[in-house]
């Protein structure tokens, strides 16, 4: 059985195939130009395979209400000439079952699948990088709701010793306007690496501080049993430990849990699936529909 999956994101999209034990046996990047253009080349790779089911994970804001008029669509996104795209219906013609959700409530089930969490019910995956997002597994299914869940803006508290205004244009100083890659790039005046900064510089602390925030209001709203954090920002590998670290403070001795008292190297920890938790994001999701 073969399952094909999308990585649909910003930039570029990854597609490919894999069976059902997540052996990926293609992979192929196409950029993410026009619509037109983007969606006929995958389109045209696909019709050339023998695929069980379609899953496609995908950058956002999307709609995921199937009683929509616009399900399946990539919304309000300020990408160029992505507005209100019809994902799904430009793969219709393969008359197989589709699966849709965002990338990272994807990458959130193939973790809990074969990666990082598998075995677990519970889990949150979130992704640092251009963006902040995260996805939600609970009692082993993709959490939705209103809509789909926005970690990236919770709101949070500011750093005593941090006057950066933030980023965010809807917020400003929400999670993602103070922790995300560009908002790290603006307050330091880096070209997008962070290596330029030695790793005892305050800007890594300021970073663990918001991440760690958001982390604590996870933990004390979902109890979670695996934390993974994602993203280009957690190359940094230096700022596990002060996640970790800041996150056992915040919580000052609340709560009485292995997972944080003796636990904590392991319950926050890095994606098992590295650069493939993305396109096996998608490859779950079409899993999960067969």
């Amino acid at each position: 059985m073969l399952i094909g999956g999308i990585e649909a994101g910003g930039t570029k999209f990854v597609y490919g195939v894999a069976n059902e034990n997540g052996d990926i046996l293609e992979r192929l990047i196409c950029p993410t130009e026009k619509p037109e253009i983007t969606l006929k080349t995958v389109y045209d790779y696909f019709a050339s395979k023998n695929i069980s089911s379609l899953g496609i994970g995908s950058f956002g804001p999307i709609d995921l209400n199937k009683l929509s008029d616009t399900y399946g669509y990539i919304t309000t996104t300020p990408k160029p000439y992505w507005q209100n795209t019809n994902l799904v219906g430009a793969f219709s013609k393969l008359n197989i079952p589709i699966a849709f959700d965002t990338d990272v409530n994807g990458a959130a089930l193939a973790e809990s699948i074969w990666g990082a969490s598998a075995g677990l019910k519970n889990s949150v995956y979130i992704t640092v990088g251009t963006g902040i997002g995260g996805g939600i597994i609970s009692e082993g299914n993709i959490v939705h709701g209103m809509l789909h869940p926005e970690i990236g803006h919770m709101l949070i508290r500011i750093h005593a010793e941090d006057d950066f205004e933030g980023v965010c244009p809807f917020h400003k100083d929400c999670l993602e306007g103070m922790a995300s890659g560009p908002s790290f790039n603006k307050r330091w005046s880096l070209r997008g690496e962070n290596q330029e900064l030695p790793e005892n510089h305050k800007a890594w602390d300021f970073e663990a501080y918001y991440l760690a925030q958001a982390l604590v209001n996870i933990i004390l709203t979902l109890m979670p049993e695996k934390i993974i954090l994602g993203g280009g920002i957690m190359n940094e590998k230096h700022l596990f430990p002060k996640i970790r670290a800041c996150v056992v403070s915040l919580l000052s001795g609340y709560l009485n849990s292995e997972y944080i008292l003796n636990e904590i190297d392991s319950y926050i920890v890095e994606p098992k699936l590295g650069n493939n938790a993305g396109l096996l994001g998608a490859i779950s999701l079409g899993k999960n529909i067969l």
